[in-house]
């Protein structure tokens, strides 16, 4: 597993200009606390802004658009936000597949446009809880992987997997130690067969779904877990940097 925790907080549609103060806390502090790899993921309208501020955390996007240019009106390209100051982008999160309706070859398609851009991708996978509940979660999660796992050869180099069961994101639920474990164990099994243990293990993958100062020293020490992506607790640097703390108390421990 790769050495540094990932703690990646993704504002999704949250964000104006007023927000620059905490993206300076957060930065101001992740330079104290090197022991975790820190990243935001702003709305497209203020990755520039927070690229220009930062000087420690790394700055993403939490979608992208195949193609790089064209007539699709709204659409932001991979590689615009890239000269936006972007290095990683979100994609495959719930929310997309479910209020877009995003399918697996959509997802392909930007992970492959991503890639050309030189981006960083997080890919998310997750199950909703009907699924858990009929004891399907793992063949689920695994095969929504098998799906948009990119299969060209440097692929694991540029890649992190984010873990976010649908039913905790938001929630204020979290999935019991036990079901992290297994799910994180299981994802880097196929991690393990698609890209080989020498390069898998450059692929960190991280837990969402309500992760909070109070347990995420929990989370972070459990075998497999690479780090967070964090929703809400992403918008105050208070509550942000409570999950970096514990995220470099844990690398320490």
């Amino acid at each position: 597993m790769a050495e540094r925790p990932y703690i990646v907080g993704n504002w999704k549609m949250n964000g104006t200009r007023a927000m620059l103060s905490e993206a300076r806390a957060i930065d101001r502090a992740a330079q104290r606390y090197m022991k975790a790899e820190v990243a935001v993921a702003p709305p497209y309208t203020l990755i520039h802004a927070v690229h220009r501020e930062a000087e420690q955390i790394g700055v993403g996007a939490q979608d992208c658009f195949p193609g790089d240019d064209g007539a699709h009106t709204g659409d932001i390209s991979a590689t615009m936000i890239a000269d936006a100051g972007a290095k990683f982008v979100i994609l495959g999160h719930s929310e997309r597949r479910a209020d877009h309706r995003e399918t697996a070859d959509q997802i392909n398609a930007k992970i492959q446009s991503a890639l050309d851009a030189g981006l960083r991708i997080i890919l998310c996978c997750g199950e909703t809880l009907p699924t858990r509940e009929k004891g399907e979660a793992e063949k689920f999660v695994l095969d929504q992987l098998r799906a948009s796992l990119p299969q060209i050869e440097d692929a694991a180099e540029r890649l992190t997997v984010a873990y976010e069961p649908v039913w905790a994101i938001g929630t204020g639920k979290t999935a019991t130690p036990a079901d992290i474990e297994a799910m994180h164990r299981a994802i880097r099994r196929l991690l393990d067969e698609t890209y080989g243990e020498e390069h898998s293990a450059q692929v960190r993958i991280l837990y969402g779904g309500s992760v909070k100062p109070e347990n995420a020293r929990e989370i972070l020490s459990l075998p497999e877990v690479g780090g967070a992506l964090v929703g809400g607790a992403s918008l105050s640097a208070e509550s942000f940097l409570g999950i970096v703390v514990a995220a470099s108390e844990t690398e320490e421990a």
